[in-house]
Order: structure tokens, then C-alpha cells, then sequence
């Protein structure tokens, strides 16, 4: 009797899965045909100019989100160049040291906006092409609205040109930002009585915020700033694809993605920690000293890993992605960025005509 009520489930279930296959199959499921408009992916714009409405980096010295400005130039098959600024809108959003600072620091140190500046180059070591393939979704204009979103689309696959370039990257870095002194001492084990006053080396921070009553820990809160010069070196990745086709009863189809990856040494030779200033007002007049921050570790080495993406048009958007641990302060280096591009301009620069005589 079990085994009967078992062949039975497994009958029923066979059903179910039949039915449901036959109503997977769709009607529209039906070969096209194309016809090649171009397929040049080295006919690619010179410049490309972006305008970045907002980035957001989880920095654990920093975290931050703002606005930023981009420019890439690529010089024939040779080499391409790339420069990078960014920062954030206020202390409010998104600059959370420098509004903690603001908020509940009681040293003299002023906090500093975060920023950061790249400029850099890729050396096009192998810059060739080969054939490929890309799927284009297939589109009608009778799809438009509720009818698209509903869709699943179906796409096609078709045969193309891809140009890869295998490049060596060498540029500069400079970043500023404020800093929590407190979450680093608690890194590393630091306390007030390790930051001596400069040129009087026995009176310690500790000495000037201790209070038996008010404070016997000698706990303050600290607030400095952060500031790196130094260079990236790594290699890069890129395939372009510059590929556009007319399908018969359906939407032309583009792919003109420009992605690329890339993994660089980051090395910073200078990492300043500006010195903390404390007024002790517990005294008349106020006295205000400096205290060596330098027992703060630092590290001058670090690495990232990133992609980028954005298409060959005159006007269109890109995404950029890295996650790494940058040069700075021991403990507080790893980051995560994301950034969004909208608009980007491209241009191939090329504005001449020929002219004929009458």
C-alpha cells in the first residue's frame, strides 16, 4: 500500500513538471536574423570627461561619501591617461570623523575636510584584438512600460571583435582627512601617557587632562588629521568592445562597454599625523602645549584591486568599484569605494572637415 501512495507522488509529480516545461516554452523563442552596422573597437572617443554625483567610501579611518570629477585620455594604442578628484559635500554628508570632531573633540586640533587627488597613466604593454562573442537583449517598442518590466527578454548571441589591452599603471596620490585618535590608542594599545609634550619630554597629555575627581582615567577626547603623498604601481586589464548589429522586427543592439580591472602596490613615503594641541583651561590664563603624536604607528605600503566600466558615447555614465588597504595608520586602512558617474562626456576630438575650392 506505501508503495503504491509513492508511485502515485511520483506520477503526480512527472505531471506537474511536464506541464510546467510546456508552459515554459515560449512562442516568441524563434531564430533572428541580423545585419552588422560596425564592429570597431578601436574606433573608440579620445576623452572622456565624468561628472560624479556621489561616491561612497567605507574607509575605517574615515567613512566618507561626496562628490567627485573625472577625465581619461587615451593616447592612439599607446598608453592612456586618467585623473581623479574627489571629496565630501559637508562634515553632515558624509564626512563622519570630521563631524564626530566637531561635535565632541576637546583638543584644539581643527578638523580637516576629506579629500583625495589621483592623476596616473597605463602603459599599453599588448594592445591587440580578437574575435568574441556578446549577447544583446532583443527589444521592441511595443515592449515599453509595464510590458518590459513584466519580460523576461530574450537575447541573442553574435559573433564580434573585443580589443584587450594589457597594461603597466604608475601615478600619485594625495589624500587628507580627519582622524579619531581614540579608536587608533584603543588599536594599539596606546594611552595618553604615551603622547609627551614636544620639547619636555616629562610632562605627558596624561598629566595635563588628570583630574583625581573629574577625570582619575586621564581619558580625552582626541581628534588630528591625516594627510599621504606617495604612488601606485600595479598592472591593468581592459576589453572594449565597440560592436553594433540590426536585428529583423526588433531594436538595433549596442555594446560599446569599455571595462577594465586592475590590482596596484600603493606605497606612500609620507603619512603626516598633525601633533595634538590641548588648551588646559582647569588653570589661569589657559595654557595651551603640543604632544607629540608620533607613538602612532603608521604604515607606508598598502594595496588595492578595482574595475571600471563605461561605454563609447557621447553622452552616457560609468561605475568604479576598489577595495584595498591604503597607506595611513596602523589598524584604520582597509576601504571599499563605489562611485557612480553620471553624466560622462566623450569625445573623440577630431573636428576637422575637408574642405574643397569652388
Amino acid at each position: 500500500m506505501v508503495t503504491g501512495y509513492r508511485l502515485f507522488a511520483l506520477f503526480f509529480f512527472l505531471c506537474i513538471s511536464a506541464g510546467l516545461v510546456a508552459q515554459g516554452e515560449r512562442k516568441d523563442k524563434t531564430a533572428v536574423t541580423y545585419e552588422e552596422i560596425y564592429d570597431e573597437p578601436y574606433s573608440v572617443n579620445k576623452l572622456f570627461v565624468h561628472l560624479q554625483p556621489l561616491y561612497g567610501e567605507l574607509f575605517t579611518t574615515n567613512v566618507n561619501a561626496g562628490f567627485g570629477l573625472e577625465a581619461s585620455y587615451y593616447l592612439k594604442d599607446k598608453a592612456d591617461f586618467k585623473a581623479h578628484f574627489r571629496r565630501t559635500y559637508s562634515s553632515a554628508f558624509f564626512d563622519l570623523a570630521r563631524e564626530q570632531a566637531k561635535q565632541s573633540s576637546e583638543v584644539d586640533n581643527e578638523p580637516t575636510t576629506f579629500y583625495y587627488f589621483e592623476v596616473g597613466g597605463t602603459y599599453h604593454i599588448k594592445d591587440f584584438e580578437s574575435s568574441s562573442k556578446t549577447k544583446m537583449f532583443l527589444y521592441k517598442k511595443s515592449y515599453a512600460g509595464n510590458k518590459w518590466a513584466a519580460r523576461v527578454p530574450l537575447n541573442a548571441e553574435v559573433p564580434c571583435k573585443v580589443r584587450k589591452i594589457y597594461g603597466a599603471r604608475l601615478g600619485a596620490i594625495v589624500w587628507q582627512s580627519s582622524v579619531d585618535i581614540n579608536n587608533v590608542m584603543k588599536k594599539q594599545d596606546l594611552t595618553t601617557q604615551n603622547f609627551s609634550e614636544v620639547n619636555n619630554e616629562g610632562n605627558t597629555l596624561f598629566n595635563a587632562v588628570y583630574d583625581a575627581t573629574t577625570n582619575p582615567t586621564g581619558e580625552v577626547s582626541i581628534f588630528s588629521n591625516v594627510s599621504t603623498a606617495g604612488l601606485y604601481v600595479g598592472g591593468s586589464l581592459t576589453w572594449i568592445r565597440n560592436v553594433a548589429v540590426s536585428f529583423d522586427k526588433f531594436e538595433a543592439g549596442v555594446d560599446d562597454l569599455i571595462l577594465t580591472t586592475y590590482l596596484d602596490i600603493l606605497i606612500s613615503p609620507s603619512v603626516k599625523l598633525d601633533d595634538i594641541v590641548y588648551s588646559d583651561r582647569s588653570v589661569t590664563p589657559i595654557v595651551t602645549r603640543t604632544y607629540d603624536i608620533s607613538p602612532v604607528g603608521v604604515t607606508k605600503f598598502g594595496f588595492r584591486a578595482g574595475i571600471e566600466g563605461k561605454f563609447n558615447r557621447t553622452l552616457s555614465w560609468a561605475y568604479g568599484g576598489e577595495v584595498g588597504y591604503r597607506p595611513g595608520i596602523e589598524g584604520r586602512m582597509f576601504y571599499a569605494l563605489l562611485k557612480i558617474s553620471f553624466p560622462v562626456f566623450g569625445t573623440n576630438l577630431d573636428y576637422k572637415v575637408e574642405s574643397f575650392g569652388k
